[in-house]
């Protein structure tokens, strides 16, 4: 039977897969629009599956904020190439996970996996119909919810969506400003915890001795290691506490007098930088 380009163009917008492959699926099932939704959808399947091993490093990290600014999530997309990253296809699919991310809150990728997309399929349905439609394998890696209870949750993407950041903040001062340069901040320097209790004892303890082993290298007196181990921790906090670091807008302030002059307090932060 002939297919009118009418249907294929019907097919297409709804599975978004391209013209051609949508006139053969019509063409293979005597023009049943249903068939030729699921025999596509198998052979997404069958490519999904086939491109189960391979490794996916490049992708988005997409950010979205609730209208009252308390909740923001975070969800890393990733695909095979950069090519397919910077494809608009791609793109708007990440947008879409991020936005059932937000309006769903789920507590994991697992839960995310089982939620319904606007058109009634799951996102893992969706992942496996857009590995068949891309032709790589796709896969939603992570996903992040932060809450403010007392303040903001505000987001930040690096350009070019390799990087992303969300921070909870709370005060009196300019909360949406400096939440975005606290941000920025954590974006690109990379701390490891706001405030040095956070620091786990066995890094504490492990950069202690190191400092030792190589003041001891260096034929310092073992009466003063403890001492020089002490002072590199110190300038371990400095680098990799958010609160310490030097603040990269400023370097003549650190982050913690930032917060002090504007009367913010940073409760918590999340960092995706892709690959991770």
């Amino acid at each position: 039977m002939a297919i009118s380009a009418k249907d294929v163009k019907r097919l297409r917008d709804t599975t978004g897969v391209g013209m051609m492959d949508c006139k053969k699926a019509l063409e293979e099932t005597g023009g049943d629009f249903d068939a030729a939704i699921e025999l596509l959808r198998k052979k997404g399947q069958k490519v999904a599956a086939k491109r189960a091993d391979r490794e996916t490093k490049e992708g988005v990290i997409v950010a979205r904020t609730s209208e009252n600014g308390k909740t923001s999530v975070l969800v890393e997309v990733n695909c095979e190439t950069d090519f397919v990253a910077r494809n608009d296809d791609f793109q708007d699919f990440a947008g879409e996970i991020a936005d059932l991310t937000l309006a769903s809150l789920p507590a994991d990728v697992e839960e995310l996996s089982r939620l319904k997309l606007a058109d009634g399929r799951t996102v893992e349905q969706a992942v496996s119909d857009m590995t068949g439609k891309i032709g790589e394998k796709i896969d939603v890696r992570r996903m992040a919810v932060v809450t403010s209870d007392a303040g903001k949750a505000v987001s930040y993407i690096h350009p070019g969506s390799r990087l992303g950041v969300v921070v909870d903040v709370a005060g009196d001062g300019k909360t949406d400003d400096v939440g975005r340069d606290v941000a920025m901040q954590v974006a690109a320097l990379n701390p490891v915890a706001t405030v040095r209790d956070e620091v786990p004892e066995d890094v504490q303890q492990k950069e202690m001795e190191i400092a030792r082993e190589a003041a001891r290298n260096e034929g310092k007196p073992d009466q003063i290691l403890d001492r020089i181990a002490q002072g590199k921790l110190e300038r371990y906090f400095k680098d990799h506490v958010l609160v310490e670091q030097p603040f990269v807008k400023d370097s003549s302030k650190s982050v913690g007098e930032l917060l002090k002059e504007t009367n913010i307090e940073v409760n918590g932060f999340v960092r995706f930088a892709l690959g991770d």
